[in-house]
């Protein structure tokens, strides 16, 4: 089964897909992910974007969907594969889908995680990382033991720049503006399964699997 996971920075897509993956026994194909292993193999496209991103440039989306083909072909994607944080425009999604036919390969499902703004904003901006070695955590649903402080390390626990409320929101626009309408672009095609992706992980989980995968065969462990 081909799937894209699609959805608002913080409604929980890379977590999502990271559990289909495991119980579906396909690849969960992280574009941040892809880059970054194209570049440590110094594949001629991996050198190609490393161009773009220590100019601190996009990465074109011809290149970026050359990645993307290139890694959909590799033999652990033969049974489906599962891909997240990508595509973000409309632009990138009709550029797939001609990368797709060119293959003889077609989207099944488009799973929408359908999470409000405020709930975002909330989720974000209590999110704190530790500034030694990385662990996350969140002042809701996920405390350190002592405030402050990683249970892991004992590193300083802080907060990105990019969680902070204003930027939060400027992101959210930006989303709503770029990303959004990719939801409508597949649903005209009969894609789109919309989630309201504001319930717990487990939660969010279930629905996938009974409103959006229908009867395909998945493992509840």
């Amino acid at each position: 089964m081909r799937l894209l996971v699609v959805g608002p920075p913080g409604s929980g897509k890379g977590t999502q897909a990271a559990i289909l993956s495991e119980r579906l026994h396909i690849p969960h194909i992280s574009t941040g992910e892809m880059f970054r292993q194209a570049i440590k193999q110094g594949s001629p496209l991996g050198v190609l974007a490393q161009k773009y991103i220590s100019q601190g440039e996009l990465v074109p989306d011809d290149v970026t969907v050359a990645l993307v083909r290139e890694r959909i072909c590799q033999e652990d994607c033969l049974n489906g594969y599962l891909l997240d944080g990508f595509p973000r425009t409309i632009e990138q999604g009709r550029a797939l889908d001609v990368a797709l036919e060119q293959l003889g390969q077609q989207i099944d499902r488009v799973i929408y995680l359908d999470v409000p703004t405020e709930k975002i904003i909330e989720r974000l901006t209590a999110r704190r990382v530790c500034g030694n070695c990385g662990s996350v955590y969140h002042m809701e649903s996920k405390r350190p033991a002592n405030e402050g402080v990683c249970d892991r390390c004992g590193g300083p626990l802080l907060q990105r720049e990019d969680d902070r409320e204003e930027t939060v929101r400027k992101r959210m626009e930006v989303y709503q503006l770029v990303t959004r309408p990719l939801a409508e672009f597949y649903r005209d095609k009969n894609l789109l399964c919309s989630i309201h992706g504001d319930l717990s992980i487990d939660d969010t989980t279930q629905r996938i699997v009974t409103d959006c995968l229908g009867s395909v065969t998945i493992d509840q462990n």
